[in-house]
């Protein structure tokens, strides 16, 4: 993959959730960004579930999908979706990336990361779907929760309406989606993962934190349903992959970063759930981890197969 991307902004409608839902993508110019080939095309789907050969490294593409929220930047919940080459079809899996706080979606959607894992894909011959919510509520920390005041539902968007929106018809099983994030995203990967075990098979935190920290008060009075170390009942079967780099002390509430993913993997051990811990040279930021993207599609690939 990386050989050309094509961008553009799609207009889709369709029910949602079986309520009959209906959800419009923002249309909108295409974005700017350098392109190869400036051909604009959707991605095709294919009915067929698992086409025999998929091509890893030919021209990929970027779609922004979105549907009407009054709390999200612009009154539009966005998700913005890389796909690789070739048809959609559901055994084809997709990493649901969850930014961090403060971030810029859009910024992490379209920088240097969708290359670097088009490189990926294109070294172990397995394509994937990129997925990058929008978890921003004004200047309110969300912490990837629905807020108990009703502020804001990014936990529903995240695992209901964005499923809905990049995945459509052809929905995928747990062991082909995979939700990950960087710091806070990070959190919310694990939290939401643990809280629909049924969704994800495998979870990735590069730089997270595994207890509460809720400087909103997202949670309101029930803050241990979104604790993952009481969720961890409900982790057999996945696969965790967590990234904290050795010089990471990033503070918190109370305490710090430094030292979370080992109290988590322990703790994820203790239940017999399987993962991957690394430490990066490098603190709080893509320099400790996008080195360790490599070793993350490793990780998922030996998974999906």
């Amino acid at each position: 993959m990386g050989l050309s991307r094509t961008v553009t902004t799609l207009t889709v409608s369709f029910a949602l959730l079986g309520g009959g839902v209906t959800v419009a993508a923002r249309e909108g110019a295409p974005l700017r960004v350098p392109l190869k080939n400036p051909a604009v095309a959707e991605p095709a789907r294919s009915t067929d579930p698992s086409p025999a050969a998929a091509p890893p490294c030919g021209p990929s593409s970027d779609a922004v999908l979105s549907l009407p929220d009054a709390s999200a930047p612009g009154g539009q919940r966005a998700v913005w979706v890389h796909r690789p080459a070739g048809p959609d079809y559901a055994d084809l899996p997709v990493v649901y990336l969850l930014h961090g706080y403060p971030a810029d979606p859009a910024a992490l959607a379209h920088g240097s990361l969708p290359g670097l894992l088009d490189r990926e894909m294109c070294r172990t011959g397995r394509p994937f779907v990129l997925a990058v919510p929008d978890g921003r509520a004004g200047r309110l920390d969300t912490e990837w929760g629905d807020d108990a005041r009703g502020r804001f539902a990014v936990e529903t968007f995240v695992t209901r309406q964005a499923v809905a929106l990049v995945e459509g018809g052809l929905r995928r099983a747990p062991t082909r989606r995979v939700i990950a994030g960087f710091s806070m995203g990070g959190y919310g990967a694990a939290a939401l993962a643990l809280r629909h075990p049924d969704e994800y098979g495998q979870v990735a935190a590069f730089g997270g934190y595994f207890r509460i920290d809720d400087p909103d008060h997202v949670f309101g009075a029930d803050p241990g349903a979104h604790d993952p170390g009481r969720l961890l009942a409900s982790a057999g079967g996945q696969r965790y992959f967590l990234v904290e780099g050795r010089d990471e002390h990033t503070a918190l509430q109370r305490g710090s970063i430094r030292g979370e993913a080992e109290r988590f993997a322990a703790e994820l051990r203790s239940h017999q759930v399987s993962v991957a811990v690394l430490h990066p040279p490098g603190g709080h930021g893509n320099d400790a981890w996008y080195p360790e993207l490599g070793a993350l599609v490793d990780f998922l690939d030996a998974g999906w197969r």
